[in-house]
């Protein structure tokens, strides 16, 4: 199965997606805007529309929906609107693009629990919307993390 989303740099949550068991295999990518075939280049000038992205495939026996979105949720800040530490622009955004309703159900119930449960003193701004075109980042991006260590 597929899920994708988007939590600012995508170097550092697709190393996390990586090496979650259950997950098969990640890649990092361009969604949710309206240019094709975007370049790196293209992303950064903040007006494709484009989130950095990682697109998972996960093996549902082995790890639930849910429990990728605890990931998703623990490892950045929901909160802050097209930022994530000192990276600013609209594709830093903290989005989840679902494939299914069942996914869109279950970010939306995550998303809700998350905002009641005050673990974060501001609004949680993530934005849940279809999955649409990804396209796959320059092949430097891929598992950037492990060619650099």
């Amino acid at each position: 199965m597929k899920a994708t989303f988007g939590a600012g740099c995508f170097w550092h949550v697709e190393h996390l997606f990586a090496h979650t068991k259950g997950v098969r295999s990640t890649m990092v990518g361009y969604t949710g805007g309206h240019l094709s075939n975007p370049t790196y280049e293209d992303v950064c000038t903040d007006r494709t529309g484009h989130a950095e992205a990682v697109q998972v495939d996960y093996d549902p026996d082995e790890i639930s929906y849910e429990e990728l979105l605890g990931v998703f949720w623990n490892n950045h800040d929901p909160t802050t609107p097209n930022r994530q530490g000192p990276d600013v622009g609209i594709q830093y955004r903290s989005a989840i693009f679902y494939h299914t309703p069942e996914q869109r159900e279950t970010a939306e119930e995550s998303k809700a629990g998350l905002s009641e449960s005050g673990r974060h003193k501001n609004r949680i701004v993530t934005e849940i919307v279809p999955a649409g075109a990804f396209y796959k980042a320059e092949e430097y991006h891929q598992r950037y993390f492990e060619k650099h260590m």
